[in-house]
């Protein structure tokens, strides 16, 4: 294959993941409003009402049985690393690393982020955390293939969809290549004890711990699938295995759009599933039943253990913060960023589907008690701005997710302008109540997000100005295309879309604009492409007046310099492979350095690299940390020291990574790195 056809190839599969969340999300989309338009709050609150109290303790214990199941992933995964974890601090790692994973969805299922930032306080090098967080993901992917197996062979109807449209003996195949993935995986550590993948050794576990790790993760799976299966009333027809099979699929489903906790796919899935078998109603009360239990409650839980481990780690430093600065700033500036960014991302996509589906659950408006004025303006918008706010808010959820600043600003606006319009709602007030909270508890928190949109990057380009004109464009057709949906009771927009009352021009027209001013939305908020001087005589002595030695990065082989957002810093870089690898801590002014590390790490993202520091001091390890890199102490020769039984060791130079990915892939072009810095420093001597 030519090499531009490899790049083009390369680009489309590093787009695939949000590509196919993107579509699995409108499929779910189009399945609610077909199947389940009917829907009303009243409904859902009699759904809730009906579930019987001993139902909610049930689901509750197993609530807590299930995330005891999982604090024995970590347990074995330490184990298999070599340094074995008392089992108070594994459950403790296990439980905040689950709490975040499970609302972030597939990008984040090992957590981590969280366990790198606990194990390496208490001692396990950041190999041996790679291998922990290695085998407790590997532990998860087990226990679906043995139950997708069984449900395949036994119950292969129970699979949403393609259980009705696949031949039967399809998805025993299907199912007989699951049962046999396990098998191999359990003889391979069993005959060889290790397998080569991707040209890198990969140490497997004993037979007797892979056999454990297939029952444990099996034993999980199920568990959770019954915190479920408790809170739906009796249905003929309906057993646990069937439903295991609906579940099974549903959170595959979930995981496979790459969405916050799967939300809107698992939701709909389930839905789709269970519609046989009882009404929507009962459905969704057990789904938001489910979610208070398995992800709200043990996120906020694990997020208040966190931070006040954290309180306990760094002592005073909170308070120091808040006699310097104003009590949200502090929170802002000490707080965790993955649990904050987490939070926000989830709770901003909860506002905005609230929003989208505000005509549904709350039809009806009385303005009488509001000022005229104010009342005949919310009377004319109706459900149709509330409703493009959501769409909006869920947009902006994506762009929170990629840390941009613009994303935060938006949101709060939008946030605003949505409890301006819910208020106008009666007996609405707690809609109100939830997005004043998520503004209060998203403002602290700017700092962590620091990206600049697209938009922003530099002078305004002609595509950036296009996208402007176009969502102006939309809006005004918008406006104009909302004067003719007064007649529908609920004319939020993708009501009017699939209305048979409204004419079909109206109908195309809505559809359009507010498919084309999301999508020019999405690129002026969108993360801003970072740009980088090429490694010249400009390069060297830009560096060389930041204070910097240019003569070992052109010896090394430095392919740029990349500088921070005032251009007070600037780190050159070389490419090794799919790392891009930064060539010592960002030099120059330290208000700018930090942005420095940022900046190499968006480019990285943006060329599908994974980033990476050689020789990166003590002083920014908490940045790294922040950005999900391990740093793996380094001896006087640039090369990592060898793995000890002991603590990881208090060093001058690290090498900053994703340990677990990359750290093979750079091990042998570290010692090149090092013989060319020595000869440089022989030479200066």
């Amino acid at each position: 294959m030519a090499p531009g056809k490899r790049e083009v190839l390369k680009n489309w599969l590093r787009h695939l993941p949000a590509l196919v969340g993107l579509v699995l999300l409108v499929g779910a989309i189009y399945v609610v409003q077909r199947e389940f338009r009917h829907l009303s709050l009243k409904d859902i609150g009699e759904a809730l009402r009906a579930i019987p109290a001993g139902a909610l303790v049930f689901s509750f214990v197993w609530t807590i049985v299930s995330y005891f199941i999982l604090t024995f992933y970590d347990r074995l995964g330490t184990i298999y690393a070599g340094h074995k974890v008392a089992y108070g601090r594994v459950a403790f790692a296990s439980f905040c690393a689950y709490a975040l994973s499970h609302n972030l969805g597939f990008a984040a299922v090992s957590g981590a982020a969280v366990r790198y930032r606990l194990y390496a306080h208490w001692g396990l090098t950041p190999l041996q955390i790679g291998k922990t967080v290695a085998f407790c993901s590997l532990t998860f992917t087990l226990g679906g293939l043995v139950l997708g197996g069984a449900i395949l062979f036994l119950e292969p109807r129970a699979i949403p969809f393609f259980g009705q449209h696949l031949p039967v003996m399809a998805l025993y195949g299907v199912g007989a290549l699951l049962w046999a993935v396990v098998l191999a995986y359990v003889t391979l550590a069993r005959a060889l004890g290790h397998i080569r993948l991707f040209g890198h050794i990969i140490n497997l576990p004993g037979w007797r711990m892979a056999i454990v790790q297939v029952l444990l993760a099996t034993v999980d799976v199920a568990t959770t699938a019954t915190i479920f299966f408790a809170l739906l009333p009796s249905a003929p027809g309906l057993t646990w295995l069937i439903f295991l099979g609906v579940y099974v699929a549903s959170y595959t489903a979930g995981l496979a759009a790459n969405l916050p906790g799967g939300i809107g796919v698992f939701d709909t899935a389930m839905l789709f599933g269970l519609s046989p078998y009882m009404g929507a109603p009962a459905i969704i009360g057990a789904i938001l039943v489910f979610r208070l239990y398995y992800y709200v409650i043990p996120l906020f839980l694990a997020g208040s253990l966190f931070a006040g481990n954290e309180i306990l780690l760094r002592g005073g430093g909170l308070l120091r913060h808040v006699g310097k600065l104003a009590p949200f700033q502090a929170i802002g500036r000490w707080s965790e960023p993955d649990f904050a960014v987490t939070a926000a991302t989830g709770a901003v996509g909860v506002c905005g589907a609230l929003m989208l589906c505000l005509g549904v659950l709350a039809p009806q408006t009385d303005f009488s008690w509001l000022d005229p004025d104010y009342a005949a303006l919310a009377n004319q918008a109706g459900q149709f701005v509330p409703s493009l706010i959501g769409a909006g808010l869920v947009l902006m959820a994506i762009g929170l997710s990629h840390r941009v600043n613009l994303a935060w600003v938006l949101t709060i606006l939008l946030l605003i302008a949505g409890a301006a319009f819910a208020a106008t709602q009666t007996n609405r007030l707690w809609v109100v109540g939830i997005l004043v909270l998520t503004t209060l508890l998203l403002a602290p928190f700017r700092a962590c997000f620091y990206r600049h949109a697209h938009m922003l990057t530099g002078p305004l380009q002609p595509g950036s100005a296009l996208s402007l004109i176009v969502l102006v464009v939309c809006l005004l057709a918008l406006a104009i295309a909302r004067s003719q949906t007064h007649g529908l009771q609920n004319n939020a927009f993708w009501m009017v879309i699939i209305s048979r009352q409204e004419p079909a021009s109206v109908r195309f027209a809505v559809a359009i604009a507010v498919l084309l001013g999301l999508t020019a939305l999405w690129l002026l908020v969108r993360p801003g492409r970072v740009r980088y001087l090429p490694w010249d005589s400009n390069a060297r002595e830009l560096l060389r007046r930041l204070g910097a030695r240019p003569d070992l990065a052109a010896t090394i082989g430095a392919d740029g310099l990349i500088m921070g957002e005032t251009e007070q810093a600037g780190i050159p870089f070389r490419r090794c492979g799919r790392v891009l690898l930064g060539l010592g801590d960002p030099a120059g002014d330290d208000s700018d350095r930090v942005s420095a590390v940022w900046r190499l790490c968006d480019l990285a993202r943006q060329e599908g690299l994974d980033p990476a520091v050689w020789r990166a001091g003590p002083e920014l390890l908490k940045i790294y940390g922040d950005l999900g890199l391990a740093a793996l102490p380094l001896g006087e020769d640039g090369l990592p020291l060898p793995e000890s039984a002991g603590d990881t060791p208090c060093v001058g130079q690290y090498l900053v990574c994703v340990a677990e990915r990359d750290l093979n892939l750079l091990l042998p072009v570290l010692p090149k790195l090092a013989r060319a810095q020595h000869s440089i420093e022989r030479a200066s001597a």
